[in-house]
């Protein structure tokens, strides 16, 4: 190739830098392959490996992709640089390790493409006696999530739910279960519309996946058996386990849901308070209607929590209900993707599952989605609305998601509805912001360069560019009644109004402040506001309470 050739290949094949791809300089090889820390070729290895792998190319000037060229090899070769690396790099895959040689016909430019394997399973890759990780197309050191996560990779070598069980048959299977099974199969496969009226039931369960060849698996008792067949799957359970809470986390209510789960799942939608609301859209004075969760947003966590669920582990499936506030589920077993961000980013569903026979089964009766991003559509959904985007934790062998179905920052909402450009890259940064979460660096230049957050690291905070740029006077009033003063300015108040009076009881410290808090609140939920600056004013030793309930300054 021609020098423009080349650049023209690694612009196309190599666009741009990501989680699985680094372009470096690297004019002069002798301290570049093991040099300094975190800005060398061995530091990146680790950081590409780490990932799924990825591309290292050499050679290249960042961003503009000129062909710069390796000027001094020291004595390297793209044999004896894999061998070196290796050697570097504990853990290292040798498996699809090499490196590509390109030399420009013209200027006689040489350019090294070092492809990278992933790394094994519960293997991180080690260089410089660190491990490291790619963000976007930054090398951090690697978190320690990250590293948990590797450590208790998924090895598939047994699928829990695809072993048959010898002594059940159909008759251990719940009718109505089954015809919901064949209606969802027909919605799902219309191309056998016509033909399913003549299947029996055992050659629709073969079509289906859920029985192999007439024989009854354990994943037909989950999702198609009586409840009285449970035993077939002892010592584990399938019970989803269902509460509501009240916001002070008190029990209200409770119910237990067993097999079949394509029923049981419907059941249980039946009892989240999925109620109606009304929300007035910046810019129009006519209310929009809208239920508080999608439908969507329900069914995908609930159900990926069956499909993706550790059965040997024993243990129930949770869904907790806070009223008119969050949902949150919960499922044994570690979550297999590299990252929730990479599956949304990305938009690619993972290939792997810890239930393959199970997830494809759900897959054929409509349960869950497992090409089109079912976890991506979630973030997608809550955007629309203008919520907090999902938040997934990962407890040891546990996977947690929590779906919040209010406003929980009217800054966040509203530039969310003013700005419908945003990437979804910036809406989770942004949304990392209203949460008071950290936010990589990467993230801070995006947020920046839209001017949606002001502050100083760590202490950022979502821009109130909004109230600026709008000439509705209406929609302005509305935005600084919403608006939420920081906690400081409260405690600001509080303390000198006790200095002027002396004390002040609790009702007179809501005349106070309570005005000033945001109309988007519940009365119940400014109440506890309140109650909580006061004892972390208490606590800090600024103000203590007497016993006729006076708060004075100490």
């Amino acid at each position: 190739m021609k020098e423009q050739e080349l650049k023209e290949f690694i612009a196309k094949y190599y666009s741009r830098e990501n989680e699985s791809c680094e372009w470096k300089e690297f004019k002069e090889l002798k301290h570049s392959v093991s040099g300094k820390d975190m800005d060398d070729v061995i530091s990146y290895v680790s950081a590409l490996s780490n990932m799924n792998g990825g591309t290292l190319i050499i050679g290249v000037k960042d961003q503009s992709l000129d062909i710069i060229g390796i000027q001094d090899f020291y004595n390297y070769t793209p044999e004896n640089l894999k061998f070196r690396i290796l050697d570097l790099c504990t853990n290292l895959p040798s498996d699809n390790f090499y490196v590509d040689e390109y030399v420009t016909d013209d200027t006689k430019k040489t350019v090294w493409i070092i492809h990278v394997p992933k790394h094994n399973p519960r293997k991180p890759v080690i260089a410089h006696t660190k491990a490291y990780m790619r963000i976007g197309d930054s090398l951090v050191e690697m978190s320690e999530e990250r590293h948990n996560k590797i450590l208790h990779e998924l090895i598939i070598d047994d699928d829990w739910t695809a072993k048959i069980i010898p002594d059940a048959t159909i008759e251990d299977l719940d009718k109505e279960a089954i015809e919901k099974a064949r209606k969802e199969f027909k919605n799902r496969n219309p191309k056998y519309a016509n033909e399913m009226e003549s299947w029996d039931d055992e050659k629709f369960l073969n079509k289906a996946k859920l029985l192999i060849q007439g024989r009854i698996t354990r994943t037909a008792i989950l999702l198609l058996g009586k409840e009285e067949s449970e035993h077939f799957i002892n010592p584990s359970v399938m019970k989803i386990r269902w509460s509501l809470k009240t916001h002070t986390n008190e029990n209200k209510d409770y119910e237990v849901f067993s097999i079949p789960m394509i029923l049981a799942v419907d059941e249980l939608l039946a009892k989240i308070r999925n109620v109606r609301m009304i929300s007035i859209r910046p810019g129009t004075l006519f209310p929009e209607e809208m239920m508080r969760y999608d439908p969507f947003t329900i069914r995908e966590p609930l159900n990926n929590c069956i499909a993706h669920q550790d059965y040997t582990m024993g243990a129930r499936i949770e869904v907790v209900e806070y009223e008119d506030e969050k949902l949150i589920f919960r499922n044994a077993g570690s979550f297999i993707p590299t990252s929730v961000e990479r599956v949304v980013m990305n938009d690619c569903p993972e290939s792997v599952y810890r239930n393959p026979f199970l997830v494809e089964a759900m897959r054929n009766l409509g349960m869950i989605e497992t090409q089109g991003g079912g976890i991506r559509k979630l973030y997608l959904q809550q955007r629309k609305r203008c919520f907090p985007m999902p938040d997934y934790t990962f407890e040891e062998n546990y996977v947690k998601v929590e779906i919040v179905g209010n406003v929980i920052d009217e800054k966040f909402a509203r530039i969310i509805l003013k700005n419908n450009d945003l990437s979804l890259v910036e809406v989770m940064a942004l949304d990392k912001i209203q949460k008071r979460k950290e936010i990589s660096e990467y993230e801070i230049k995006l947020l920046r360069n839209r001017n949606l957050i002001e502050g100083r690291k760590p202490n950022f905070y979502i821009a109130a560019e909004i109230s600026k740029n709008t000439k509705d006077s209406k929609l302005m009033a509305s935005y600084i009644r919403n608006r939420a003063f920081d906690d400081d300015v409260y405690k600001q108040q509080i303390l000198a109004y006790l200095e002027q009076y002396g004390k002040a009881n609790r009702r007179q410290i809501q005349e106070l402040i309570g005005k000033h808090l945001s109309d988007i609140l519940t009365e119940e939920k400014k109440y506890n506001k309140i109650k909580n600056i006061l004892q972390s004013m208490r606590t800090a030793g600024l103000i203590n309470v007497d016993e006729d309930k006076n708060w004075y300054k100490v």
